[in-house]
């Protein structure tokens, strides 16, 4: 990590940390975890270092260069807000997604459990036939949407089984 020379390591990251507290929270979208936003958004502001000229303000130029860095990255895996539209129809719920919302986050452990127990159950309820679209389900690999769709009430139907 290149040090500015007029600061010291923890003032950089302090510097850092502040901008990505600040921009980061603006990408989360399509699944995309916040704190896995601002790891990537830590790499960046890293990175963007050794390019930093001194005769800036180092807060300014990091603000700048991850909010580029960011709006590259959505427009390239994304496209415009048409497209964004299109493929959060067309992306793949996890199951995460799919069974969370009305788990309690209170307990972590909890939580696992209980989806170790729905996954359990789908298992071995779970038709031969839909074994492959649901293993690609699980992995987060595209599957067609009537075929996901399907698969989803399948899913649905064997978890509220027992109610």
């Amino acid at each position: 990590m290149k040090i500015p020379k007029n600061m010291s390591e923890e003032e950089t990251l302090e510097k850092i940390n502040t901008v990505i507290n600040r921009i980061a929270p603006r990408y989360t979208f399509n699944g995309y975890d916040i704190n896995d936003i601002k790891q990537e958004s830590f790499i960046i502001c890293l990175d963007a270092l050794s390019r930093y000229d001194e005769k800036r303000p180092l807060e300014n130029f990091l603000s700048v260069n991850l909010s580029n860095r960011l709006k590259n990255f959505v427009r390239d895996n994304f496209g415009n807000s048409k497209d964004v539209d299109k493929k959060k129809i067309s992306s793949p719920l996890t199951i995460n997604e799919l069974y969370c919302s009305n788990l309690s986050y209170e307990d972590d452990v909890y939580e696992k459990i209980q989806i170790e127990e729905i996954k359990d159950k789908i298992d071995s309820n779970l038709d031969a036939s839909l074994r492959a679209d649901y293993l690609k389900f699980l992995n987060n690999i595209t599957i067609p949407k009537q075929r996901r769709d399907h698969l989803i009430e399948i899913i649905k139907g064997i978890i509220n089984e027992d109610g």
